[in-house]
């Protein structure tokens, strides 16, 4: 997925997705939207996220993340809308 550089929108809500938002993610400096809400997706929030500059909407709700929200987020000045809600 890393090497999808000129993704400006990923979409992938309701689909069962399993595992953890790989890290990689991080190399998609285009992106501007990200949907993962209501799938299985676990582990923690990827800190590269925070290299996401270009992010203004961030829907993470309904997985099964854990931890805290890394500070990295705190970078991303376009983010207009984060959602994280019903997590562990």
């Amino acid at each position: 997925i890393g090497l999808l550089t000129k993704l400006s929108d990923l979409y992938l809500p309701d689909n069962d997705l399993s595992s953890s938002i790989p890290s990689e993610i991080g190399l998609l400096t285009n992106l501007s939207q990200l949907y993962l809400n209501n799938n299985d997706l676990s582990g923690t929030i990827p800190s590269t996220l925070g290299l996401l500059t270009k992010l203004s909407y961030l829907y993470l709700p309904d997985n099964d993340l854990s931890s805290s929200i890394p500070s990295e987020i705190g970078l991303l000045t376009n983010l207009s809308q984060l959602y994280l809600n019903n997590n562990d």
